[in-house]
């Protein structure tokens, strides 16, 4: 069983490895530790992990904006795909989007990465355009984009508290 949480500063070391070994294979180390802590620090981005017993099955992180939200990088242990944790990691991140009436969310994807670019089009991902040398000129991205509506019912407000919960929590426990 996996539960999904606000990551803490003290995993960001794992995040980063598992942003080089599982997404930037091939590449220069980009999501280093330093850069996944700046993003566990910002008041405007969510960090969050699938644990699973004492490991980091999955993690991602989003950007939110005024008018829209962006998903930065999404990672899960290949032996924990197929379960459902990406895309529980998905829903969970664009759930404080709506709620903050975010209508749009955008990421880009490897374009070699046919199971990916799959995962993202179940989960309502629209390929709009593909943007050459997009990965350190080395490789090519499609940028992609789901429109997720507004808020459903008063109880995605509930999310908002939960995240503030969250967050005190984890302030608490970094202290």
């Amino acid at each position: 069983m996996t539960s999904l949480v606000l990551a803490r500063r003290s995993d960001v070391v794992e995040i980063a490895r598992m942003s080089r070994d599982l997404i930037e294979d091939g590449l220069d180390w980009s999501w280093t530790p330093r850069r996944v802590e700046a993003s566990v620090r910002r008041r405007d981005a969510l960090v969050v992990v699938a644990r699973a017993a004492t490991r980091i099955a999955g993690f991602g992180i989003m950007r939110y904006r005024d008018d829209d939200a962006h998903l930065d990088l999404l990672g899960v242990a290949p032996d924990c795909r197929r379960y459902g944790v990406g895309r529980r990691l998905v829903e969970w991140l664009e759930q404080p989007a709506l709620v903050a009436g975010i209508a749009t969310v955008w990421l880009e994807v490897r374009e070699g990465s046919a199971g990916a670019r799959a995962f993202y089009e179940r989960l309502g991902y629209r390929k709009l355009e593909r943007l050459a040398g997009y990965y350190q000129g080395r490789e090519s991205a499609l940028r992609m984009r789901r429109d997720l509506g507004v808020p459903r019912t008063i109880t995605d407000f509930r999310w908002i508290s939960s995240i503030d919960r969250m967050i005190d929590e984890n302030s608490k426990s970094d202290l």
